[in-house]
């Protein structure tokens, strides 16, 4: 039990990594599998549409996915395009904090298109296809010498014994779809550190405040959870008993369209006020009704968490 608990405290502080590295592997396995079983080079003037195809296509779907999936991305359109969202947002401060969560959604939904593309160029297998059918390696291997050097170049995909026979420029695009493929995984790692190491040096709270603030949107969350489960079952309750004991219903007290618009607003950092939530700041200013409520603060990805643990679903 102890090595249980050990484990599943493991994953519960770094279930990010975690996540991210399960994807990366999901992801990984899917691209062999896609080359092993369903990549079918046609091996004639349609190489290069079908080789690229399967590198991009699926990298471009993956793509959308982590937009779709991603909790932040419903949080900020979820009636965003309300008559009434449109009169009260103020345009220039609602494009800048959209474009800023923009970039977050996108740098979070590229983990697994970019492993995707990197896991393919490793293979070799699509960009291979792609670049036998390139008119500029055609110009560079065959010149002058007839369209029967381009057919042969088409062919090289599915015939071994002209691959021997051109086995230079063969290995060669093996070795620049490998070496592409080690500097985007060189890429992507460099700028995900320096993005982390500038998010944290932008931090505007210290290094354990931080890490209470997750524990408390950790938490924070799981009490809305539980406690929007038995304010619901309690009014399906009254309704449905009023329903068929044929009753007026008793007075029952919910949140109002009001309330719940003020908490599901996107999380903004004011230095001179110290929330943890929207939840904490509209419990903390009368209801949402203090002007204090309406102060925004500065928007700062080290903070995205917070309405990424408040999104749930």
């Amino acid at each position: 039990m102890d090595r249980l608990r050990k484990a599943l405290d493991f994953c519960i502080r770094h279930q990010t990594i975690l996540g991210y590295s399960t994807v990366s592997l999901l992801t990984a396995a899917s691209e062999q599998i896609f080359s092993a079983v369903v990549f079918k080079c046609p091996c004639n003037s349609g190489n290069m549409l079908y080789g690229f195809s399967f590198l991009l296509v699926p990298a471009f779907i993956l793509l959308l996915l982590g937009y779709m999936v991603n909790a932040r991305t419903w949080r900020l359109l979820t009636g965003s395009c309300s008559p009434e969202k449109r009169l009260q947002c103020s345009p220039g401060g609602t494009c800048t904090r959209c474009c800023q969560v923009l970039v977050l959604l996108t740098a979070k939904a590229l983990v697994a298109p970019l492993t995707w593309i990197a896991v393919a160029l490793l293979g070799a297998n699509f960009y291979e296809c792609a670049a036998s059918g390139s008119s500029l390696l055609s110009r560079l291997l065959c010149g002058n010498k007839g369209p029967e050097c381009k057919n042969n170049l088409f062919r090289i995909p599915c015939d071994e014994k002209l691959s021997a026979q051109i086995s230079d420029a063969w290995l060669s695009l093996q070795a620049q779809s490998q070496l592409i493929g080690w500097f985007l995984i060189a890429s992507i790692m460099t700028m995900a550190l320096i993005s982390t190491c500038v998010s944290r040096c932008c931090s505007p709270v210290s290094y354990l405040q931080l890490k209470f603030w997750k524990i408390y949107s950790k938490k924070e969350q799981e009490l809305f959870e539980i406690k929007a489960k038995e304010h619901a079952t309690k009014l399906a309750e009254r309704n449905t008993s009023c329903f068929f004991e044929a009753t007026d219903p008793a007075p029952f007290l919910t949140p109002s369209n009001e309330d719940w618009r003020k908490i599901s607003f996107l999380y903004t950092f004011n230095s001179q006020e110290q929330y943890y939530s929207m939840i904490h700041k509209y419990v903390s200013t009368n209801r949402g009704n203090s002007t204090k409520f309406k102060e925004e603060g500065q928007e700062l990805t080290v903070l995205a968490f917070v309405d990424e643990a408040q999104a749930g679903d």
